[in-house]
């Protein structure tokens, strides 16, 4: 056997960590490492490989290329949080908090071509060789830095972003989420206006909950009822707008956008992420400079 069970073994967490980035789930990373631990155990009359973990990675990254490729020919769109089953999310949100993953880059990462992912991941978040992730790709050393060049380019794009002069006051934003996530009833209500609203989708809300609330005490008191989710926010432009999402595990469920006036939050709106949403790098919370590109 080129390679034996310990090689493999000490091999693995970065293999998963590698293939969830590049197919954005942790059981499809799964599946990803055990189909090239099989293909290493098929090759046994193969000569010894002189470095175990970079042949592994290679193998892995092109059967997520074709995983990736696949989900394209099947017009496949990214899962939002709903579709996924419950224990797959759990698994996804585990590693982004485990291995303290980038949540929005996550979600940008669906925006981009197979070979793009994949030699974005690969160089950019991994540090492999382009002379590697050409042999990945099947092309050139050119061709894959191309492709790796594309991917920023459309990781940190759509800088047209609407609205910049009606932008929300992101320090207050920022104070009230960080309360809303510790449970600071206190200071949630010190944040709102006396009059600000809370407006969500039905979906978003258990059964019967009211889709409006007006008045800081009770959409503070409320908010504490959501503190997982606000947990699982990142800041992202969603077709064109500067918002939060939440996104356990990395797959969008809601967005949030939140205004502000006189440095108090005045509204606070929840819509269900759409399946032909547009997600793009976040505006900087200043005036100056381009959009935030998640590390």
């Amino acid at each position: 056997m080129p390679i034996t069970v310990e090689e493999f073994e000490t091999a693995r967490p970065h293999l998963l960590s590698a293939a969830h980035r590049m197919l954005g789930s942790a059981h499809d990373a799964e599946d990803a490492v055990q189909t090239a631990w099989l293909r290493v155990m098929s090759a046994r009359s193969s000569p010894s490989i002189k470095n175990p973990s970079a042949w592994l990675t290679t193998v892995t990254a092109r059967i997520c290329l074709d995983e990736l490729r696949a989900r394209r020919r099947r017009n496949e769109a990214p899962l939002l949080a709903y579709a996924v089953p419950d224990a797959e999310l759990a698994a996804d949100e585990a590693i982004l908090r485990t291995e303290n993953v980038s949540r929005a880059l996550m979600v940008l990462l669906n925006q981009l071509t197979p070979p793009q992912r994949v030699a974005y991941v690969l160089h950019d978040l991994f540090s492999m060789p382009f002379d590697q992730i050409a042999h990945v790709l099947g092309g050139t050393v050119p061709s894959a830095k191309k492709h790796a060049s594309r991917a920023r380019q459309r990781l940190d794009g759509a800088r047209h972003a609407s609205e910049r002069n009606s932008r929300p006051d992101q320090r207050i934003v920022e104070a009230f989420l960080t309360a809303a996530r510790t449970g600071d009833t206190r200071r949630m209500i010190q944040l709102l206006a006396p009059d600000s609203v809370r407006d969500a989708d039905a979906a978003l809300l258990p059964s019967g909950a009211r889709t409006t609330v007006i008045g800081a005490v009770d959409i503070a008191t409320e908010t504490l009822h959501f503190r997982d989710r606000i947990r699982s926010t990142c800041r992202l432009t969603v077709n064109n707008r500067s918002v939060y999402l939440i996104a356990p595990g990395g797959h969008p469920l809601a967005t949030i956008e939140i205004s502000t006036a006189d440095q108090k939050v005045t509204r606070i709106a929840l819509r269900s992420a759409q399946a032909d949403d547009h997600f793009a790098a976040a505006l900087p919370p200043a005036s100056g400079g381009g959009l935030e590109l998640p590390a």
